[in-house]
């Protein structure tokens, strides 16, 4: 079994993942717009540009998204998206990236479990825990 989170994004998930693909080193493998899929005829030509499904891999780890429709999208509330790495630098790096203009909640910083831990809310709303053990 394999948990994969699912980001949902009000129409912003194709630059979202675009940037995480940056910013994480990944590779984006599968990106399906409204417009492309079976779907098209009842979605509004507004959406047709917008992501139906996105997978970002990242190693062997996978990040999902979608652009919610309005009726459908709500804030992401109440989970993070814990990122692990064993390298002090790489932790720094990520850390500065995701939080570019977004908010730190924690500055990434010496704990009694970690090299460096910090919490940040990147500027697509969505919640990151960066941990170097």
């Amino acid at each position: 079994m394999q948990l994969n989170p699912y980001l949902s994004f009000n129409g912003q998930c194709e630059e979202a993942f675009r940037f995480y693909e940056q910013c994480l080193g990944g590779k984006i493998g599968v990106i399906l717009n409204y417009g492309s899929s079976p779907m098209a005829e009842q979605t509004p030509s507004e959406w047709h540009n917008k992501i139906m499904h996105v997978r970002l891999a990242v190693g062997d780890q996978v990040l999902m998204g979608s652009d919610s429709p309005p009726e459908y999208y709500e804030e992401t509330k109440g989970m993070s998206i814990s990122l692990n790495t064993s390298d002090t630098a790489e932790a720094e790096r990520i850390f500065q990236a995701l939080s570019e203009n977004g908010t730190v909640r924690m500055a990434l910083q010496e704990t009694f479990w970690a090299a460096r831990f910090g919490m940040l809310v990147d500027r697509f709303g969505i919640p990151w825990m960066v941990n170097c053990e």
